[in-house]
C-alpha cells in the first residue's frame, strides 16, 4: 500500500513542480474566474435585482469553466513533449497514475476555488465563506475532477482536444453541477445541510459512482 501512494504522490508532485516552474495552469484558470466574476457583477448591477437567485449558479459556472480549462491542460503537456507514453510505461498499475493526475487537478481547481470565493463574497455581498459552502464545494470539485481527469486522458491525442473535452465532459458532468448549484442556493436561502440532504446525496454518490468507474476504466481509456 505504501508503495502504491509513493507512486501517486510521485504523480502529484510532479505536477505541482511543473506547474510552479510555468504556472500557466493555474494563472490561466484564475484570470478566468476573476473575469467572470467581474463582468457578472457588473451584469448583475444592470439586469438582476436579486443577485442571490443567480449567484449559485454563476458561481458553478465559473468553477466548472475554469477547470476546463485546467483539465485540458493535464495530458497534453505529456502528449505534446511525446512524455506519455514515458509515463504510462512506468511499472506501476496505472489506475495509480489516474489517481495521481486526479489529484493534481483537484488540488489545482480547490485552490482556485479557494480564492475565486472571498472575491465572489465581496463583490456580490453574499456570505459565501462558509464552512457549509465549503463543503458543497469540495464535493462538487471532486466528481468534477475525477471524471474530466479521465476524459481529459481520453481527448490528450485528438486534434481537436480543446473541443472534444467539454463536449465529452459537461453532459456527462450536467447532475454534479445541478446538484452543487440547488446545494449552494438552498444553503444561501438559510435551509440547513439536513433540509438539502438530497442534493448533497447526490453528490456524493456521483462522486463515488464516478471516481470508481473512472479509476477502473483508466487503463482501458489510454490504451485505446
Amino acid at each position: 500500500m505504501s508503495s502504491a501512494w509513493q507512486a501517486v504522490w510521485a504523480v502529484v508532485k510532479k505536477d505541482i513542480l511543473a506547474e510552479l516552474r510555468t504556472k500557466e495552469t493555474l494563472s490561466m484558470m484564475l484570470i478566468f474566474v476573476l473575469l467572470a466574476v467581474f463582468i457578472f457583477n457588473f451584469a448583475f448591477d444592470l439586469r438582476v435585482e436579486n443577485v442571490r437567485e443567480v449567484a449559485p449558479g454563476v458561481m458553478w459556472v465559473a468553477f466548472v469553466f475554469a477547470g476546463v480549462l485546467g483539465l485540458n491542460r493535464s495530458f497534453i503537456q505529456e502528449a505534446d513533449k511525446g512524455c506519455l507514453d514515458g509515463l504510462l510505461m512506468t511499472p506501476v498499475d496505472r489506475s495509480l497514475i489516474y489517481l495521481g493526475k486526479m489529484l493534481g487537478n483537484l488540488i489545482f481547481m480547490l485552490a482556485v476555488d479557494a480564492i475565486a470565493l472571498p472575491v465572489f463574497s465581496v463583490l456580490l455581498n453574499l456570505a459565501l465563506v462558509r464552512w457549509d459552502i465549503a463543503l458543497i464545494v469540495v464535493l462538487g470539485t471532486l466528481g468534477f475532477a475525477g471524471v474530466g481527469t479521465l476524459f481529459s486522458a481520453m481527448t490528450a491525442n485528438t486534434r481537436a482536444r480543446e473541443v472534444m473535452l467539454p463536449l465529452l465532459l459537461f453532459p456527462v458532468a450536467l447532475p454534479l453541477v445541478l446538484a452543487a448549484v440547488k446545494a449552494t442556493a438552498g444553503v444561501l436561502d438559510g435551509a440547513s445541510l439536513g433540509e438539502v440532504a438530497n442534493w448533497l446525496n447526490l453528490l456524493i454518490g456521483y462522486d463515488v459512482v464516478f471516481l470508481t468507474i473512472s479509476y477502473l476504466t483508466f487503463d482501458y481509456v489510454v490504451e485505446s
